[in-house]
């Protein structure tokens, strides 16, 4: 068959939970203070698929996607207040793009917290099987991890040509400290079309084409997962400072560190140095005091 006269067929494979942490990273610490957009995703897809198999965009079609994360229990969700609503919102988006979801609820982890187990194993388990039933031509992985080595080599041992795009940017944590998202090199190296998301979006020359400001959710269309809590607060000062995703608030002996998340009612982007605001306090992972259902005071 000669190529670029048949149809290329696209399976996208999302972890779910890096692809909320790259989306994180670009609405709260970027300058574009955007989310990613799944159709402007999958388009960007499209089109860089048709530029690496040498064939025309319309001959490019995604014929699967599955989306893989954990998630909180129902119960767990219920006591932060609007998680299930924002889930439910997400899932809609999904949805409304042909996605395919999957989720495992998350784990207690010694020390406190939460974490995933299996998804990664499911995800590869699904991707390996959709592509060895449905033929994918290209399949297009969104992960950064080097599990899913194994996965891409099973992979192109069937014929099929693996995608990743990635992204690597340095970010701040919710304690304040400096931390760096990296793909593993070893699994670019696997791959047959490794795509540097970070280098295509801040490339000075492309980053005002219609195709790379179509990979961000514009503003007023803009999905915010943020719980809407509803404790009381208990304390008043002003905010001292901000940088990208986190803040300090005024308060003796020591400020108070607070992150994005912790912001209600209102966009974290959306708060200057100087503004009262109302909180609560919580003991870090640390041990040290932070802010959290920080809210702006009229």
């Amino acid at each position: 068959m000669e190529k670029g006269n048949n149809l290329t067929r696209i399976g996208v494979f999302y972890d779910g939970n890096y692809f909320l942490h790259v989306s994180n990273y670009y609405n709260y610490s970027h300058e574009r203070k955007n989310r990613l957009s799944i159709a402007g995703l999958h388009h960007f897809i499209k089109n860089q698929v048709a530029q690496q198999e040498s064939t025309d965009e319309r001959l490019c079609q995604i014929v699967d996607a599955h989306y893989f994360r954990g998630r909180l229990t129902a119960n767990e969700a219920k006591a932060t207040g609007q998680t299930l609503y924002y889930d439910r919102l997400f899932d809609d988006i999904l949805s409304s793009e042909g996605v395919t979801t999957h989720y495992l609820p998350l784990r207690s982890k010694q020390g406190g917290g939460k974490q995933e187990k299996g998804i990664d194993v499911w995800l590869a388990l699904e991707a390996f099987e959709q592509a060895f039933y449905k033929r994918f031509n290209v399949l297009v992985l969104i992960a950064c991890d080097g599990d899913y080595v194994p996965l891409i080599r099973k992979l192109n041992a069937l014929g099929t040509r693996v995608m990743v795009l990635s992204w690597d940017f340095e970010y701040t944590n919710d304690n304040g400290k400096s931390m760096t998202t990296r793909t593993s090199q070893e699994l670019l190296e696997e791959v047959t079309y490794p795509i540097a998301m970070h280098e295509i979006i801040d490339n000075r020359v492309r980053k005002n084409e219609p195709l790379i400001n179509g990979l961000f959710v514009p503003k007023n269309e803009g999905f915010s997962p943020r719980p809407r809590l509803l404790q009381e607060a208990t304390n008043s000062s002003e905010i001292v400072s901000l940088k990208g995703g986190y803040g300090f608030i005024k308060y003796p002996p020591n400020n108070l560190f607070f992150c994005y998340k912790d912001v209600v009612d209102i966009d974290f982007n959306d708060l200057k140095v100087n503004d009262k605001v109302s909180f609560t306090t919580e003991k870090g992972a640390d041990g040290t005091d932070v802010a959290k259902n920080v809210k702006l005071l009229e």
